[in-house]
């Protein structure tokens, strides 16, 4: 996918910069009054820039207001099957917010991309993604083959009664974000992949089961529980780790307090 990435702030040329080395096919569009040291297409209006680039890439990615980038892609809307994938993050990295082309453009995928290089939370709203309310932690060694992960994760949701059509997301630890098996996993399972923050795994203080072996390993007192735990909102472990030929598969539920 072909990404231009936007900003209007020196904050958001430093949150680009981060974004264009992780991914190889993108350009950095920086307005003009920004001061940067990072080599950039300059703009004076993101309207316009906009309009002049808007069917030349697959992907926008705004560090800018939400509002501001409505304004600026409203004019150029043709139709959800071929209009770019748009999402915006603000200022700050917080947020990974997918606004335009969730589905058919990709933009629910970009956002999770996103917010693994940033370190962000993706923010998806498309209903078919909303109503979905599990998470499943995947901890495994290095050089896993993709097809034992899907089996692991077919065999543990299973055993649960836990029906694959409602995962919402697999996540794991951002030390496996180049473990290739695990990705191609997600490709095949056609479900997002959310790396959490090994520091923010060192940190959770809700109960989960600590590993020695894990710890000996990568410096982490487990992956799959707490991955899933800190991958989703309110959330509430419904497996427990589980082993499946040797790959750790755990499952959270999201609590959507509007039907519990």
């Amino acid at each position: 996918m072909r990404i231009a990435v936007i900003t209007l702030s020196r904050e958001g040329a430093i949150l680009a910069n981060l974004l264009t080395q992780a991914i190889p096919e993108s350009d950095i569009y920086l307005h003009e009054k920004v001061e940067s040291a990072g080599q950039a297409e300059r703009f004076s209006s993101i309207i316009e820039l906009t309009a002049s680039f808007f069917g030349n890439y697959e992907g926008l990615v705004y560090l800018a207001p939400c509002g501001v980038v409505v304004r600026a892609v409203a004019p150029c809307l043709k139709h959800k099957t071929a209009d770019p994938a748009v999402v915006v993050v603000d200022a700050g990295g917080r947020f990974a917010v997918s606004l335009l082309s969730g589905h058919e453009g990709g933009a629910n995928d970009l956002a999770v991309t996103v917010a693994n290089i940033l370190g962000a939370e993706p923010v998806i709203s498309t209903t078919t993604e909303a109503l979905k309310t599990l998470i499943v932690g995947i901890g495994c060694r290095r050089g896993t083959a993709a097809e034992r992960i899907v089996s692991a994760v077919k065999t543990a949701l299973e055993d649960a009664a836990l029906p694959l059509d409602e995962v919402r997301l697999l996540a794991s630890a951002d030390l496996k974000a180049d473990e290739a098996g695990l990705v191609e996993a997600a490709r095949i399972l056609r479900i997002p992949l959310r790396f959490i923050a090994s520091d923010e795994i060192r940190s959770l203080a809700r109960d989960f089961e600590r590993s020695d072996f894990v710890a000996s390993k990568v410096n982490l007192p487990a992956v799959a529980e707490p991955a899933a735990l800190l991958a989703g909102r309110r959330t509430r472990l419904v497996l427990p780790k589980t082993i499946c030929d040797g790959i750790t598969v755990a499952v959270a539920r999201e609590n959507c307090l509007w039907w519990e």
